[in-house]
């Protein structure tokens, strides 16, 4: 498969002093973030994937993927605010995905970093950003058919920040742009929520950030800072849209459908989801509901469509990976993929992310850190606030006070190491517990029930709440879900 090249031909950029303490780039690992946006955790390395990603099971075989992995909010601004804080949702506010634009970008700097970049930062790293890392999809904040403002997101975490918007000229309309230029904004959702484009890679945004991360690579190869540098691909977030040769990658007709497409039984109406983000697609041949299930044909070729964006940002990623190996830079780079959620693709009647079930709390993690030859598929439950305080044991730096998350170094130096086991989620007046065998949930609502457990040894698919039928196992674990409690629903 070849691709073409081409310079990129309009920028965002923005440009602050950093506080360098004058590490010698040898001394330091560098890192290399990529975030994928909406990347549920099917990957093409998993046992009985459908989906291809070359490129990722490439980068797998020479390091850690995990199977559960699992965010602490199923959307992408607080679920990236938890992340990049290695905190858990305290506040409502810390629910939605506006969090870090309405206050992470008012606040004054103090000796609290704003997130592990900027901690990261103060100890000695050139920190450069591309793309969407934290909510922003250029670094900035403003509304979806606003102009660009220059009130920068995160004011004290980057270095310098690069987006190339291409032909949609702002960062959002990029983030939901279509081939031609125009974006769902611009149509006013007259569109559809899929396009095979007749386009090479660059004919959609996350092209472009690949080249500007392909030559920023080849700046940082040559200075003598430590960098860590993040790369936000859009795909495969809603419309999923990529050039049409990664949709000839399949065979329509033989995407799978979803494995349990029904409803979930003994759960409130409360609990599930109405596919809106979805339905905005005003020209989708089919609205989705809790009402009505999608044809099987329409399932697969909204799967179909998915999957395609999916080898779309694989590709991308791909080619970001080769540099840093051509670079010689992979000998000192810690390498790591994280989705910010996942996304239901039909499974209980859902499509989209906004639930506290599976699909939508378990998302893509790859680690990769250099010299290492460990190279497993990991099932320990690990969650995205622990991030933060692994990539800084493995960098020997240490961690401010007050972060939630736990280490998890150790799985990524042995076989055999264990960790805590357990996650917790947030989302619909809910707190979700997740450990090697039950998802227990428990909702702060009137809607009846308010608890909810499922067996992942006997019900992997999460189809039947078993609550009521078993008291003694719900009793036994919620005081571990009370420990996840942090007050937001008091």
């Amino acid at each position: 498969m070849k691709f073409k090249f081409f310079k990129p031909t309009f920028l965002f950029l923005f440009f602050t002093c950093s506080t360098s303490l004058g590490f010698a780039q040898s001394n330091k690992p560098n890192v290399l973030f990529i975030a994928v946006d909406d990347l549920r955790a099917e990957l093409g390395h998993f046992e009985n994937s459908a989906i291809i990603t070359p490129n990722l099971d490439r980068l797998a075989a020479e390091a850690v993927s995990f199977t559960n992995h699992f965010v602490q909010v199923p959307t992408c601004g607080a679920s990236r605010a938890a992340f990049l804080t290695g905190k858990r949702p305290r506040r409502t506010a810390e629910l939605g995905n506006n969090i870090m634009q309405d206050e992470f970008s008012t606040k004054p700097e103090t000796e609290i970093p704003e997130t592990f970049v900027h901690h990261l930062r103060r100890n000695g790293y050139h920190t450069v950003g591309i793309g969407k890392i934290s909510h922003s999809v250029d670094g900035y904040v403003y509304g979806y058919e606003e102009e660009v403002s220059d009130k920068k997101e995160l004011p004290y975490s980057w270095d310098e920040f690069l987006f190339d918007s291409g032909k949609w000229g702002t960062g959002w309309n990029a983030f939901f742009g279509f081939a031609n230029g125009e974006n769902r904004q611009s149509m006013k959702k007259q569109v559809k929520p899929y396009e095979a484009g007749d386009v090479d890679d660059l004919g959609y945004p996350d092209g472009l950030t690949t080249q500007l991360a392909i030559k920023k690579l080849r700046e940082l190869k040559d200075q003598k800072q430590p960098f860590f540098l993040g790369v936000g691909f859009f795909k495969p977030h809603l419309p999923f849209t990529s050039p049409k040769k990664y949709w000839d990658l399949y065979e329509e007709d033989q995407i799978p459908l979803p494995k349990n497409p029904t409803k979930p039984q003994n759960v409130a109406r409360q609990s599930l989801l109405e596919s809106g983000e979805f339905n905005q697609y005003a020209l989708g041949e089919e609205k989705a509901s809790l009402d009505n299930q999608l044809s099987d044909d329409y399932a697969r070729k909204i799967k179909h469509a998915y999957y395609a964006a999916t080898s779309y940002s694989d590709a991308q990623i791909g080619l970001i990976l080769d540099e840093l190996k051509a670079l010689e830079l992979d000998q000192n780079t810690i390498v790591i993929v994280w989705g910010d959620h996942g996304w239901h693709l039909g499974e209980q009647q859902i499509w989209g992310k906004h639930t506290l079930f599976e699909y939508a709390l378990n998302s893509a993690l790859i680690f990769k850190i250099p010299g290492s030859k460990l190279s497993k598929i990991d099932d320990s439950i690990v969650e995205s606030v622990d991030i933060y305080p692994t990539l800084m044991e493995l960098l020997s730096i240490e961690s401010p006070n007050g972060l939630d998350g736990e280490s998890f170094a150790g799985l990524l130096k042995s076989k055999d190491s264990k960790v805590g086991n357990v996650a917790y989620s947030y989302y619909h007046k809910g707190i979700s517990l997740r450990t090697d065998r039950y998802r227990l949930t428990k909702y702060f609502r009137d809607a009846e029930p308010t608890i909810e457990l499922f067996d992942h040894q006997n019900d992997p698919l999460e189809s039947i709440n078993i609550a009521a039928e078993n008291p003694k196992i719900v009793a036994e674990l919620m005081p571990l879900l009370e420990n996840g409690n942090t007050g937001l629903f008091d």
